[in-house]
């Protein structure tokens, strides 16, 4: 049995605590955002603030909540999810078991690659002028679900792209040897074995899309009334509160604004824990 020379340990363990060290300092820069949002954010953290609207409450009144906001939130990201996922991983499905160097393929590639780098204003204001100036359709918060399923799209399909890649050939071609066709080896084969990857990736995209601000300005609107509707007139949502109650120079909006981003951090904490769990339900136990 041969033994490590002493220089060869010094110098594994002098990179072992250069990676811990890195650790640390990008640990820094998110614990100091968690830490200065739940110390603030906690001042307004009551039942009110999860029960009332800011109907006929000003910037300047204690009180009121963003219940509101809350349930439009939920309900555009709920839409946006349900129309993005799917055409996204069919998308990735394609790409990958069907495309080969097809020029379709190519074309849609390129198409992703170039949403990947579209400006959420840039979304916005495309929805703003196709769906509610051409179309003459209202302020609603489908048309902000709209506007974020176009920035959600390229994520979950590179994301999903990048997991069916993952999948070992030798399992497609073992279900092919069986005689099993082609798309029943895709639902039943690959996209089981890469389920987790694509929760994850689905999860990231939903945290992106759940924070955007500038989209839902221009097809939203503002209300600070229950809207339970989102296919009928203005809705609120948690980034345009938090926006609204950030402008006003009132400390009680200013307390509402950080306890909305708390609320928003925990939403989005609880999805995913919530879809790590589903995917671990759901993910192929080896035997």
């Amino acid at each position: 049995m041969t033994s490590v020379s002493p220089a060869r340990k010094f110098k594994d363990r002098l990179v072992q605590g250069l990676v811990y060290l890195a650790f640390a300092f990008a640990l820094v820069p998110l614990v100091s955002v968690l830490w200065t949002v739940v110390v603030n954010g906690a001042k307004r953290l009551d039942l009110t603030f999860f029960q009332f609207s800011m109907n006929a409450v000003s910037g300047s009144d204690p009180g009121g909540g963003a219940y509101h906001a809350i349930i439009g939130t939920l309900e555009q990201v709920a839409i946006t999810t349900a129309i993005a996922v799917p055409l996204s991983i069919l998308t990735a499905i394609y790409l990958v078991e069907y495309a080969g160097n097809g020029r379709l393929g190519k074309v849609i590639s390129f198409t992703v690659d170039v949403m990947t780098g579209i400006p959420s204003i840039v979304a916005g204001l495309f929805v703003l002028a196709l769906w509610l100036l051409t179309f003459g359709f209202d302020f609603s918060g489908f048309a902000g679900a709209l506007s974020l399923t176009i920035l959600m799209i390229p994520t979950v399909v590179r994301s999903a792209e990048e997991m069916l890649k993952l999948v070992p050939n030798d399992l497609r071609e073992a279900s092919y040897a069986l005689g099993v066709p082609r798309w029943r080896t895709v639902c039943f084969v690959v996209l089981p074995t890469a389920m987790t990857g694509m929760v994850t990736g689905v999860m990231l995209a939903v945290a992106r899309v759940m924070g955007e601000t500038a989209p839902l300005l221009l097809t939203i609107f503002f209300t600070k009334a229950i809207n339970n509707d989102p296919f009928n007139g203005p809705q609120a949502s948690l980034p345009t509160f938090i926006w609204e109650q950030a402008a006003d120079p009132s400390q009680h909006s200013i307390d509402r604004a950080w306890t909305g981003a708390l609320v928003l951090i925990g939403i989005i904490m609880l999805l995913n824990l919530v879809a790590r769990l589903v995917a671990r339900r759901t993910a192929p136990t080896s035997r």
